[in-house]
């Protein structure tokens, strides 16, 4: 039995202590917000915040966020940070068919976390390796600036 952090709640699963985080989340505690997309850490869809930074966790042994706080994009938006760039999202018409959508959202809030006011730089280096098949990333660009803006008055 494992027992995690998660959203600010203490959770128990019986899995392999190899198991990807991603897995135990989804299927064990039934929180389906996060998605797989490659498994291979490679696109995003699987992010989630362990310790606040944006962790892809389809190759993340739950064993190695035993004791560490983990946040899925069901409680992003605890945070003002988070609840502005949902909004910001929402604002911006971001998305299109959503897929990697939460992948998106946790990168962009733990980057909010770190840099208030990020430039278009900051920004794509805090995005990179999150991949939108849908090319949205003109109004993600524009929905992080948009969270920065309300956060900053």
């Amino acid at each position: 039995m494992i027992t995690l952090d998660i959203n600010g709640q203490q959770l128990s699963a019986d899995v392999a202590a190899d198991t990807p985080l991603l897995w135990v989340v989804r299927d064990s505690l039934h929180l389906t917000g996060s998605k797989f997309g490659c498994g291979m850490a490679l696109c995003g869809a699987c992010t989630m915040h362990v310790d606040g930074v944006a962790t892809r966790t389809c190759v993340l042994p739950v064993s190695a966020a035993v004791g560490r706080k983990i946040t899925t994009i069901e409680h992003v938006t605890a945070d003002a940070v988070g609840k502005a760039v949902q909004d910001a999202w929402v604002a911006e018409n971001v998305p299109q068919c959503g897929y990697c959508q939460s992948g998106q959202i946790m990168s962009a809030s733990a980057l909010l976390q770190k840099n208030k006011s990020p430039t278009d730089a900051d920004i794509d280096a805090a995005m990179a390796g999150n991949i939108c098949r849908c090319g949205t990333y003109v109004r993600i660009r524009a929905a992080i600036h948009r969270a920065a803006a309300a956060l900053a008055t």
